[in-house]
């Protein structure tokens, strides 16, 4: 099946050009919410300006890269907006990485490091919209990491579908916390904010009860989420925030049982939308519609996107298949394949059930992890669950549960319990205990880390 969705204007110019060409002055664009650290819209213009006259007088021209790795805070949109604007692009890296791992992104996009960032006065010839403006890295779930690029014309594109939908406006107060070195982070969050005239709430890391206080000591009208902060907002009791009237996920398939309880605590609704590195948002469920829809859709497509739903490997259609997207704010030529499984209803919204390179091949059958690992989740002992196939001699694959325990579990009662609530080909075959269930920046849990572990042990 084909879908699409109307297109909207997409201006030619900048990114820098087009979040920062309206004047708010003395306004607060980004606080950090730990150290109080703070930049006014009028200081964010000016500091650009400084950073892209540097840029240019160190010698950086259209058509180099320089790699910047920071963490979410006043002087992340300073460093990137004034790269842009000199004309460079910049590659975002995660601050964390080890020497060895910054490396190979380096080589990967032939970026030069800048870790101190130069300031002069200087003039500044416009910038190609057609230009790369960022490269940005797959988070590497199922193998190696690549590198993405995006032009500015790419990123303006995504910018003006998302607001369509998302009308976030000067009065509303994000909370940043995922990181701005993510597409979800860089696009959805950042830059819509900065497009707005929002203020920006940073946060290092996700302590439950700072995120909370945070919400409500700086009145967040708007919070982007991953799985992992839901689970944890799920445990946490309920607190009183009257100014928070919209919460997005993304990035990963949402646990309902976290879902439902995450709102309690929150007082608003969750939903979800999709996205990309390599595309950026692709779907959304628009401020108008967050009552009417099913929590466990992803939203309509955003405007001026094409989905094609298909046979895995193949270009015939199907109700159940593989999703195909293009737009302005792609990254790849043609349809782009996602590698997720998805379906519609008859409203057009979409349903993600899983990655297809993650299903679990039992036999003649296929087995989606997202479904077991939601239904593991409702187990009172299970605190975090991932499932992957091992590979077994008589079935192919196998499913097997790596479990966080909430509290002391029986592995054979675990099993005994979800298979009375499956088919008997989805059934947990194999239950391991661990500590924690890894995952990359944005939530996605990192099966290959625990398939190499399997085949380790």
């Amino acid at each position: 099946m084909a879908a699409h969705s109307p297109p909207v204007p997409v201006p030619e110019c900048s990114l820098p050009d087009h979040v920062l060409a309206r004047e708010h002055g003395d306004k607060v664009t980004v606080l950090d919410g730990v150290t109080g650290e703070r930049i006014t819209y009028a200081e964010l213009a000016s500091q650009v300006a400084l950073v892209a006259g540097g840029v240019r007088a160190a010698g950086f021209r259209p058509g180099d890269v320089v790699a910047l790795r920071m963490h979410n805070g006043p002087r992340f949109p300073v460093a990137v907006h004034g790269v842009m604007a000199a004309g460079a692009a910049v590659a975002l890296l995660n601050p964390d990485l080890t020497p060895d791992e910054t490396q190979r992104l380096l080589d990967l996009s032939g970026a030069t490091l800048l870790d101190e960032l130069p300031q002069a006065e200087a003039e500044l010839p416009p910038v190609d919209p057609a230009s790369t403006a960022a490269i940005l890295f797959s988070s590497g779930t199922t193998g190696a990491t690549k590198p993405v690029r995006f032009t500015h014309r790419h990123l303006v594109a995504n910018l003006e579908q998302t607001r369509a939908g998302w009308r976030v406006a000067e009065n509303d107060v994000l909370a940043a916390t995922l990181p701005f070195f993510h597409i979800y982070g860089f696009s959805i969050i950042l830059n819509s904010g900065l497009l707005a005239g929002a203020t920006l709430v940073t946060l290092p890391r996700v302590n439950i009860d700072v995120y909370l206080d945070t919400l409500e000591n700086h009145h967040v009208t708007r919070a982007y989420l991953v799985p992992p902060v839901v689970a944890a907002l799920a445990k946490a009791p309920k607190r009183h925030l009257p100014d928070l009237r919209y919460a997005l996920c993304g990035a990963a398939p949402l646990d309902p049982v976290h879902r439902e309880r995450a709102e309690e605590t929150l007082g608003c609704l969750i939903r979800q939308g999709f996205g990309l590195t390599e595309a950026g948002g692709t779907h959304q469920v628009f401020d108008d519609d967050f009552a009417s829809t099913d929590p466990e859709s992803i939203g309509t497509l955003s405007p001026g996107t094409e989905a094609r739903v298909v046979e895995p490997g193949t270009d015939s259609d199907a109700e159940v298949g593989e999703l195909l997207v293009r737009g302005p704010q792609v990254s790849a030529d043609g349809w782009l394949r996602t590698g997720d499984l998805v379906s519609v209803d008859e409203h057009s919204r979409f349903y993600v059930r899983d990655r297809i390179k993650e299903m679990i091949k039992y036999k003649a059958y296929q087995v989606a992890p997202a479904e077991l690992e939601a239904l593991l989740c409702r187990h009172p002992g299970v605190a975090d669950v991932a499932v992957v196939g091992v590979p077994d001699a008589a079935a192919g694959e196998i499913p097997k549960a790596f479990v966080v325990a909430a509290h002391e579990v029986d592995p054979v009662e675990l099993m005994r319990w979800a298979a009375e609530r499956v088919a008997p080909y989805k059934k947990i075959r194999q239950v391991e205990f661990v500590d924690e269930i890894p995952r990359s920046v944005s939530g996605k849990i990192l099966r290959r880390l625990l398939k190499e572990r399997t085949c380790v042990s």
